[in-house]
């Protein structure tokens, strides 16, 4: 029986497990900037000669079986095809279940990929396990048939992630989302990035202000060291950018991120890291105030990010705590 694994970034080491004939990292994120709307539709469609390197499934594929290569330039759905079983890992980081529920909902328009295809309900992050491991504790991890249930609880949050507010995701998490385990504490890690009714900062924002209170000065601390972090919403990139936007605006709240960052190419990663590096991390007297709920970030500094199809901005700040308050 030949499979294919279709998978997130965490699952990468799938690639080595020798549990599918291909496995297909999907590697677009949905949790920083505008979402890739228009991405998503080249990333599954057939290669075009004109697309970018990385704007396609086949992109990041590692291993190919020596009958597979010369279908890479297919559409996902026309690859899958070939195989007879499509099973879908996808593990309960907020990322990780965006994908999952944007590729549920395009399911729905290929019946006869979606009759092939099984969820494995993964309670863990994959990014933690060996290969070998993963394929030790298969009999572990349920492989689910995707009904009516699992398709309908996707669609109904993808379209609420894609609102232009962050009111119908609110209500999700208080309603019925038992078709798809693992999504309800990844929009409730997602809600918790939404700025705060008291600081104007998201979870991860205040708790890099914990940690630098703490002593951790070092940035490789604030974006590797995930259990003391305790945030799974950001990669380590998209970390650098929160904060820089405590660091190097009007007020920041911290002090000792390297100047050079401001000019440094986005893209340049290694120039990047090397000024994080460099850095020394302390908090200012404004952060101290922020982090002691006695100031607002927002009220000193421009805010202008996304969550989902929400547009933050110091005009249009929905915050979020016990409730989710309005601009």
């Amino acid at each position: 029986m030949k499979r294919v694994i279709l998978t997130g970034p965490s699952g990468l080491d799938l690639m080595h497990s020798g549990l599918a004939d291909v496995v297909i990292p999907f590697m677009f994120r949905c949790v920083d900037g505008p979402l890739p709307l228009n991405e998503l539709a080249v990333y599954v469609a057939a290669h075009s000669e004109t697309a970018k390197p990385g704007a396609h499934w086949s992109d990041f594929v590692g291993r190919w079986p020596q009958d597979a290569e010369d279908r890479s330039d297919l559409s996902l759905t026309e690859f899958s095809q070939h195989y007879s079983v499509v099973e879908l890992w996808f593990d309960r980081t907020p990322n990780d279940q965006l994908q999952l529920i944007w590729l549920l909902d395009y399911l729905r328009s290929h019946p006869e990929m979606l009759a092939k295809s099984k969820l494995r309900l993964i309670a863990f992050d994959l990014i933690s396990q060996e290969a070998a491991n993963i394929g030790k504790s298969l009999s572990y991890i349920p492989a689910i048939d995707i009904t009516s249930d699992e398709l309908e609880t996707a669609r109904l949050t993808w379209q609420a992630y894609l609102a232009p507010t962050p009111e119908a995701c609110v209500d999700l998490v208080h309603g019925d989302l038992s078709a798809l385990p693992m999504l309800r504490l990844a929009l409730i890690d997602l809600l918790a990035e939404l700025p705060s009714n008291s600081t104007g900062l998201g979870a991860t924002e205040m708790r890099f202000l914990e940690l630098i209170a703490r002593g951790y000065e070092r940035t490789n601390a604030l974006f590797h060291l995930r259990s003391l972090r305790r945030t799974r919403v950001f990669s380590e990139f998209e970390l650098g950018w929160l904060l820089h936007a405590l660091a190097l605006g009007p007020r920041p709240v911290i002090a000792g991120l390297d100047e050079e960052l401001r000019a440094i190419d986005r893209e340049n990663l290694r120039a990047r890291q090397d000024a994080y590096l460099r850095s020394r991390l302390s908090l200012t007297e404004f952060g101290k105030a922020v982090l002691a709920h006695q100031e607002d970030f927002s009220r000193h500094n421009p805010i202008d990010r996304w969550w989902g199809g929400t547009h933050l901005t110091n005009d249009r700040l929905w915050r979020y705590g016990s409730v989710l308050t309005k601009p």
